[in-house]
């Protein structure tokens, strides 16, 4: 009951820094926030049973301690030396980028991302993909422009997030790197318009927590505890791929439907190249989700009737549900975009 109440009490001021960072018209205020985020999901992080865990919380709060030095010492520098509209001279606007980039994981300061989610409990796993990013992802849309350091920050990202998931066989170092490729595309949305990172950060976020859901309720860690099929039912492995594929942004799912808003935006706005490069990069991303379909369907053992009786609950039910509608996404919505 303790442990719950002070969870509790942590996961509140978690999100009251991070509607601090992005509420704050001043940058000491958007700092302070973001230090009471990062205080408090530290205790978060660690855990009696684990030391493994203790351990990414030492790390991650290294790295975002230094982060946050960065970013209080960019603001103080700029203050000192700039006149107001600082965010739209190149070097200060790279100096606050850099802390917020290092904040979030984009590469190429994502070192340390892998590695603390590959010591999680997958419920904190959501927490580092998703609300974490939101806040300095929102504080980042106040001083973007497009420039060469943004375009090398976004092609970096979907490089290491496409190669590092090549050889990956833990599941949440896979979904890290899968989330740094998904930063790439996030840097470009914000570039393009605040509504269309809107669109993606929201089903990137309903997509994850599907498959971390699916993840948690079968209790899986590795790759090879997906492939024996003692461990699951064929249509739970079907659910799971079919988020997978979402998450990678196969055309016929709803994971598709925000970097089709993309591509079109930054086919717009005349970034014909980087939008080229960001969709061959992405195939990779794409692969190695389609190989880790197909080895486990075909790798998977004959199965006895008898071997899996489990009766259906409720959870999985609601899981094949959200399921669904990931799937038939992109269907429904272009329908409905027709008919307006």
């Amino acid at each position: 009951m303790t442990s719950n109440s002070t969870k509790l009490l942590f996961l509140s001021t978690l999100m009251m820094g991070t509607i601090l960072s992005i509420s704050s018209n001043s940058w000491f205020g958007v700092w302070m926030g973001l230090e009471i985020n990062l205080l408090s999901l530290i205790p978060m992080l660690t855990s009696n049973k684990n030391v493994m865990m203790n351990e990414s919380s030492v790390k991650y709060f290294i790295v975002q301690a230094m982060a946050s030095t960065m970013l209080l010492f960019s603001i103080l520098l700029i203050q000192m030396k700039y006149s107001m509209k600082w965010e739209m001279e190149m070097i200060p606007s790279m100096m606050v980028s850099s802390s917020l980039f290092l904040k979030m994981g984009a590469a190429p300061f994502h070192f340390w991302f892998p590695e603390v989610m590959g010591m999680s409990s997958w419920i904190n796993c959501l927490t580092l993909m998703t609300w974490q990013k939101m806040a300095p992802m929102m504080v980042l849309s106040y001083c973007i422009k497009f420039s060469p350091f943004m375009f090398t920050i976004i092609i970096l990202s979907i490089i290491i997030g496409a190669l590092g998931g090549l050889n990956q066989t833990s599941l949440r170092q896979l979904l890290a790197y899968s989330s740094i490729s998904h930063l790439g595309w996030m840097i470009s949305s914000l570039m393009v318009s605040e509504n269309v990172w809107e669109l993606y950060f929201i089903i990137y976020s309903l997509l994850s927590l599907i498959m971390i859901l699916l993840f948690k309720q079968m209790n899986l860690f590795s790759l090879n505890q997906i492939y024996s099929s003692t461990n699951m039912k064929s249509e739970t492995k079907f659910l799971m791929f079919t988020v997978l594929l979402s998450l990678g942004g196969l055309p016929p799912f709803l994971g598709f439907l925000p970097k089709w808003i993309i591509i079109n935006s930054l086919m717009e706005n005349n970034m014909a190249t980087l939008m080229t490069i960001m969709v061959m990069l992405t195939m990779i991303t794409l692969y190695y989700y389609l190989r880790i379909s197909f080895s486990s369907f075909i790798l998977s053992y004959s199965e006895n009737s008898w071997s899996m009786t489990n009766s259906p609950n409720k959870s999985s039910f609601m899981l094949s549900t959200t399921v669904m509608i990931s799937t038939l996404g992109l269907s429904s919505a272009s329908m409905l975009i027709s008919l307006l």
